[in-house]
């Protein structure tokens, strides 16, 4: 992983690889400044598990009344006054809502920052990774689920497809998408997963 440190990443040109025509045009006609974006950020985490194998780490979020509810995303969330930074953002709400000692998560790529209308948010996501296998502690009123996702289908090209989705945009209109962990994962998780699959694969 040290390449990746100094990697010049793709940025947006990765992300749309993975984004929804309607989200690419509403990115274009948009002045996102004028909107007052809030903040937030979020770790993509890679780890060992029992057998050595690589894995990443995706949650479940639970049904609730808002635009993300019960859909697939990195651990992460919102940035408070009392963080110092993004990335400190990304490690702390990391640490609550799956348990992971943000101690133990050494972060070697700050990627594309990305912006999400439906909430109006200004994301900023890293890659960071922990030498050991983790033992999860999910936090119970957010997180529905923890997906444990093997590097190795994570990077498989079969594990790219299109599906109908009910999107903000309009009803059940084809995005492209990720399916992993048996889940479809699309929109803005799958944008920045698309420039992790990008970075990862320059490493070969």
């Amino acid at each position: 992983m040290p390449k990746l440190s100094n990697l010049t990443l793709l940025g947006q040109e990765a992300q749309f690889l993975m984004a929804p025509d309607e989200r690419i045009r509403a990115l274009k006609d948009v002045d996102i400044e004028s909107k007052n974006p809030r903040w937030a950020g979020v770790m993509a985490v890679f780890y060992p598990n029992e057998t050595g194998e690589t894995m990443l780490v995706l949650i479940l979020r639970k049904t609730y009344k808002g635009v993300h509810s019960n859909q697939v995303g990195f651990p992460g969330g919102k940035a408070e006054d009392f963080d110092a930074s993004l990335e400190e953002t990304a490690l702390r709400e990391t640490e609550e809502e799956i348990g992971v000692d943000r101690d133990t998560i050494e972060v070697i790529k700050k990627l594309t920052k990305i912006y999400i209308p439906p909430s109006n948010f200004w994301v900023q996501p890293y890659i960071g990774i922990v030498r050991s296998k983790l033992t999860f502690t999910k936090e119970e009123a957010e997180v529905e689920a923890i997906l444990e996702v093997p590097l190795t289908e994570f990077l498989d090209d079969k594990k790219v497809i299109k599906q109908r989705i009910d999107t903000s945009y309009g009803t059940m209109l084809e995005v492209p998408a990720f399916y992993l962990a048996e889940r479809v994962v699309w929109g803005a998780t799958a944008m920045m997963l698309s420039e992790v699959k990008w970075a990862l694969q320059q490493l070969d």
